[in-house]
């Protein structure tokens, strides 16, 4: 017997992605060695990225895996930072503008972190203010539960400080329950983040828009797997700013 078309696309879809370099020049682990020599740092996962809006500026994210008692859970605090790079070159210059530490910021539990990105699309919140994104992909193991999704939190630099302005919502989702063989049901939700054009306490409102669509597979008497696409659901939010952060509707929360 054969699996569902759909279950074995779904399968496919998920993504597999080889560990990545820390940074390239080793800034990282620079600001690592820095900031948090008595930490252990997860080098796979660490990202940085220059920000296109800001000459010489780049971004970095530090994960740093946190003592745990329990062998199948892992959280991790995060440092990010915004760098200024020397034009020349010498990376004894590089300067940290602003940072934040946020503890047991991610959590890796039956659902594995696969990457960790740095998102400078163009979050411009306000006429001096644009925010920068991490998004994070998640897997799971089982076969007969198959998961895997991406997130997205947004951040401002504001003086000396990094400050986090949405927390975690998920944007893209795979998932499903089959028997492994044919009857089951599957999910697909794909997400896009936008900058809106209302005005919510000097923040421009954010626009999320998702599209979902579901599929079931059974066995009939027949021997034939048959499979039904359910009717696609399209969702739009919209986030306003409440002078501190954007609350988030149920829908978009990752917990």
């Amino acid at each position: 017997m054969r699996p569902s078309r759909f279950a074995a696309a779904l399968l496919l879809a998920l993504p597999t992605l080889a560990a990545q370099a820390a940074c390239e020049s080793g800034l990282a682990e620079r600001m690592h060695a820095k900031l948090h020599p008595d930490r252990p740092l997860d080098e796979e996962r660490a990202a940085c990225k220059p920000w296109p809006a800001y000459p010489g500026r780049s971004i970095v994210v530090l994960p740093m895996p946190r003592p745990s008692s329990d062998p199948g859970v892992t959280s991790y605090d995060l440092e990010l930072l915004v760098i200024q790079r020397p034009d020349n070159g010498n990376t004894e210059r590089d300067t940290i503008l602003a940072r934040m530490f946020e503890p047991n910021a991610l959590t890796e539990d039956a659902v594995a972190i696969q990457d960790i990105r740095i998102d400078t699309g163009r979050y411009a919140l306000a006429a001096n203010t644009r925010a920068f994104g991490i998004r994070v992909r998640y897997r799971g193991a089982s076969r007969v539960n198959p998961y895997a999704s991406e997130t997205l939190q947004l951040y401002v630099a504001q003086g000396a400080k990094v400050r986090k302005v949405l927390d975690e919502i998920e944007l893209d989702m795979d998932g499903g329950e089959w028997d492994a063989t044919c009857t089951g049901h599957f999910e697909h939700v794909r997400g896009t983040l936008a900058v809106g054009h209302g005005v919510s306490e000097g923040f421009a409102d954010l626009i999320v828009q998702r599209t979902q669509t579901q599929n079931r597979a059974e066995w009939q008497e027949s021997g034939e797997c048959i499979e039904k696409a359910l009717p696609v659901k399209l969702r739009t939010f919209t986030l306003r700013y409440d002078g501190e952060r954007y609350p988030i509707p149920k829908a978009l929360r990752t917990e």
